[in-house]
């Protein structure tokens, strides 16, 4: 049988492509850019002269090469953050989901109503809790509220409850195997594609995070790139201040192609993790 085409689809779907690359095509083409090729020229085509390149190495460069203090503080947050977050989602949904205990639908709630509540509406009371424990300004007030993703424990809860057969666990703890030994050697692969698919969320989560940052960071050496770029392109609205909108342009750049490259890495594990449990038999 031969598919049907629907035009209004096909349509469709081609505006959302054009509105989703355009942005991503506007910041590739301006950060060929110079600052006074940028304010010169119309922003979706080239200026006359190409200083990407030399873009590339003033943001590295540029206020003592502090950008690459920027990138490695994101770096912390996401290993630190991103990954225990993801390691705590799977222990968690895997307790949840294959231990019955009394409380269970009580926990069951109480991660539903995580879900629903917005970060922003907790940002104020994890301020003034970190503040009475005198952890803000450090990496630490970034690192541990990362760690908490009630998502990420809802998916792994589903996931693990579909991929994990309680045979296999019952054949383990038979044998001899203590409960943490089940859980890395028969549970983790396992659930290996859910864990890579909550890792992509909480990775994009944290390597994306502003508001958190904003609050509870002063002091610009511990700064991630979302607040660091945030700082340059103040500068040019500050007395005094050099306008550098050409490497808040190119730092932006060079922000997301890590991003780019996790999700074209982990893409098979990703899709995986989204369909497990999808078809019963």
């Amino acid at each position: 049988m031969r598919r049907r085409r629907s035009v209004t689809l096909t349509a469709a779907c081609s505006l959302m492509l054009v509105y989703s690359l355009l942005p991503l095509v506007w910041l590739l083409i301006n950060a060929t850019k110079t600052q006074d090729g940028l304010l010169s020229s119309f922003g979706l085509w080239f200026a006359d002269d190409f200083a990407f390149f030399g873009n590339v190495a003033d943001t590295f460069t540029y206020d003592g090469g502090i950008f690459t203090r920027w990138l490695l503080n994101t770096l912390l947050y996401v290993v630190a953050g991103a990954g225990g977050a993801t390691l705590l989602a799977a222990l968690a949904g895997y307790g949840l989901a294959k231990f019955d205990f009394p409380g269970r639908r009580a926990v069951f709630a109480v991660v539903l109503g995580a879900v629903a509540v917005p970060g922003t509406a907790l940002a104020v009371p994890t301020f003034l809790m970190f503040s009475g424990l005198g952890l803000t300004n450090t990496p630490w007030a970034i690192i541990v509220p990362s760690l908490v993703s009630p998502f990420g424990l809802y998916l792994m809860w589903n996931f693990a409850g579909d991929s994990v057969p309680d045979e296999l666990l019952e054949s383990a703890r038979v044998d001899g195997a203590g409960e943490l030994r089940t859980f890395f050697s028969i549970g983790c692969p396992l659930m290996a594609p859910g864990a890579v698919t909550v890792l992509l969320f909480n990775v994009v989560a944290t390597w994306n995070n502003y508001f958190l940052p904003l609050i509870m960071l002063k002091d610009p050496d511990w700064y991630p790139l979302t607040l660091g770029l945030k700082s340059w392109n103040q500068q040019a609205t500050t007395a005094g201040g050099e306008a550098v909108f050409n490497l808040v342009i190119t730092g932006s750049l060079l922000t997301i192609v890590p991003l780019i490259a996790a999700f074209l890495l982990l893409q098979r594990f990703w899709q995986s993790g989204l369909n497990a449990g999808g078809v019963k038999e």
